[in-house]
């Protein structure tokens, strides 16, 4: 059997049918009180778990409502924080029902009348940002309160939980060719004691063995190293005694939004020096907090810790605009933590230039990085024998497994065959299945989804990297164009915007969609100007360039079409098997493939072959 969690909701004398997609989920009524309901794997059959005794008063509920709301650990969006008070007002007006898309759409974030969530998915990509938010927040502060706030998968309802749910797996044990059965585990085989020491003598005999010859052979002295992430410290000084309390405060969430990235290993400042001497580098955050008005602005530098180099410093102003204090330092935080952590932040920059070629782990991780957003395919092919070499020496690295399935599934060319397909995306789930909290992870999961047709799941995977990350403007990016290559235009473009806005170098994904866009509309000039500021070299972003200059009637239009064509001999023959491989949708293909047409291609001469 296969896993189903949240399963339905039921009150007795009738039951309602909020969603599953799962045909062994079932609702049920037990007794006068809500059910929680899931069928776990195996033989264990289907467990109920009453939940109505757990329910919190009202006044309790309404409460820990205000509290979450109020407490800045609970990092979400305004339109979040809207869609949170609505629900569970109507929840403790008594409304068990659940709320409609449509009535949220409306009442909250403003769209007409003739909204139709079929076309236009604002509402499910909010509700899952908010559900993960809110997961995420209980499963580390849930164990200090009383009462914890829940949102069902399928529906648009609160839940007012005294305690949080905890669900329950088992571990099954695993055979092998020294296994016997055991009397009373229930659980299948275990190893005999004998047979067991037995086993791990000889593997232990077979491994010195085998070192022996490679350290003769000089081979292990070869060995490329296995770089790691490189560690960080911060400190942040008042510039004033009286700001000494808010600097704490501006400290506390930087490292927040650091931590979020997971491209660094944050630690305080009296461990970083019992952490020197792996092969991780080591960098000294520091910075100065200075309040003027309302408004609030940091000095910063990263110092090199080894060398005591100076690599970068700056200034960061952040205009209150009668916001919050602490709305003024969560700006403050995200922009230095892109500043600090991005993919092409200066700690990771710094990292990749200093990186030996041979060097495997992290130093491959951030190469296939830059490939990917670079679009060379010579760089993505090297990547993925880096992060092949990798995966052999650290299986378990889940970061190696979530940029190779991407990797994999880079334009390389040629279609992308099944069995590639099938290995990206048990990479993506393996890679989310060690690191369920990494961003990477679960744009590698996107990216499998989207590529494979299944855009929801593509989107739910990407309402998750966003909701672990929210300064990340690599997630924020891909999933811009995930939604905008589906049909969801403004959606994408909104993404593609903001990773474009809060990046010094803005992501390949994000430019392309403003491109796109633009060019969409009929503004050649602007999607010219934009795909030429594109650092990528990769055939979607060849095509935008020389159909725009087209379009404008540019003497330079065939020149630029013949750039394309010079690096890509089939161009014209594959446009449109790439097109569909990218998933984009057809009424962008044919107003690329009329501009292409004016800047002097003949797709007339491909038409049989070209279209898959």
């Amino acid at each position: 059997m296969k896993r189903c969690l949240w399963v339905g909701l039921a009150r007795i004398g009738f039951v309602r049918n909020l969603y599953c997609n799962h045909p062994l989920c079932s609702y049920r009524y037990n007794s006068p009180t809500l059910v929680y309901t899931y069928v776990r794997a195996g033989d264990m059959g289907t467990k109920s778990h009453e939940i109505g005794e757990r329910e919190a008063s009202l006044d309790s509920a309404r409460r820990e409502l205000e509290r979450l709301l109020g407490d800045d650990r609970f990092r979400v969006s305004d339109r979040q924080r809207d869609i949170l008070r609505y629900l569970a007002e109507r929840r403790l007006a008594g409304c068990e029902e659940g709320v409609k898309a449509y009535s949220i759409a409306l009442d909250v974030l403003g769209r007409p009348s003739g909204f139709d969530a079929a076309n236009d998915p604002i509402v499910r990509i909010e509700i899952s940002r908010l559900r993960t938010s809110l997961e995420s927040y209980y499963s580390v502060f849930g164990a200090e309160l009383g009462v914890s706030i829940h949102i069902p998968k399928g529906s648009y309802l609160t839940l007012f939980l005294k305690t949080p749910l905890v669900r329950e797996y088992r571990t099954l044990a695993i055979t092998n060719e020294f296994a016997r059965p055991t009397k009373a585990s229930g659980l299948g085989f275990a190893i005999a004691p004998v047979e067991r020491r037995r086993y791990w003598i000889a593997v232990a005999g077979a491994a010195l063995a085998i070192l022996g010859l490679l350290a003769a052979a000089g081979l292990l002295r070869l060995a490329p190293a296995i770089t790691t992430k490189p560690t960080l410290t911060v400190t942040m000084l008042a510039a004033s005694p009286d700001m000494v309390g808010e600097a704490g405060l501006a400290r506390d969430m930087l490292l927040t939004a650091l931590t979020q990235f997971q491209t660094v290993v944050v630690a305080k400042p009296t461990f970083a020096a019992v952490r020197k001497g792996g092969t991780e580098r080591s960098y000294d955050v520091e910075i100065k907090y200075y309040g003027d008005s309302d408004d609030r602005s940091v000095w910063w530098q990263v110092v090199d810790r080894s060398s005591g180099d100076l690599l970068k410093s700056g200034v960061e102003r952040v205009e209150a605009n009668g916001r919050s204090v602490a709305a003024v330092q969560e700006e403050m935080a995200g922009i230095l933590a892109r500043r600090i952590a991005a993919t092409r932040g200066i700690v990771n920059t710094i990292e990749m230039q200093h990186s030996s070629k041979g060097a495997l782990g992290n130093a491959c991780v951030l190469r296939a990085e830059f490939a990917l957003d670079e679009g060379g395919s010579l760089d993505t092919t090297a990547a993925a024998d880096c992060l092949e070499r990798t995966l052999v020496r650290v299986p378990d690295d889940p970061d190696a497994n979530a940029l190779l399935a991407r990797v994999l599934l880079s334009p390389r060319g040629h279609p992308i065959d099944a069995v590639t397909r099938a290995r990206a995306l048990a990479l993506a789930k393996r890679a989310a299945s060690l690191a369920p909290l990494s961003d990477r992870a679960q744009m590698a999961l996107m990216t499998v989804h989207f590529l494979d047709g299944r855009t929801d799941a593509a989107i739910e995977a990407g309402n998750r990297a966003i909701s672990l990350n929210p300064h990340s403007p690599e997630v924020a990016a891909s999933m811009g164009l995930v939604l905008f290559s589906s049909g969801y235009w403004k959606a994408g473009v909104d993404l593609a915007r903001t990773a474009s806005d809060e990046s010094d170098a803005p992501p390949r994904d994000a430019m392309l969609v403003l491109a796109l866009d633009a060019y969409r509309n009929g503004n050649w000039s602007e999607a010219s100007l934009l795909a030429e500021q594109v650092n990528c070299t990769d055939f979607m972003v060849r095509a935008v360039r020389a159909a725009a200059l087209g379009q404008l009637g540019a003497p330079d239009a065939n020149a630029r079409l013949d750039d394309a064509v010079g690096r890509d001999r089939d161009f014209e023959r594959l446009f449109h098997q790439r097109m569909a491989t990218a998933r984009m949708q057809p009424q962008i293909v044919a107003d690329l493939e009329n501009g292409l047409s004016k800047a002097g291609a003949n797709f007339a001469a491909f038409a049989s072959s070209s279209r898959p």
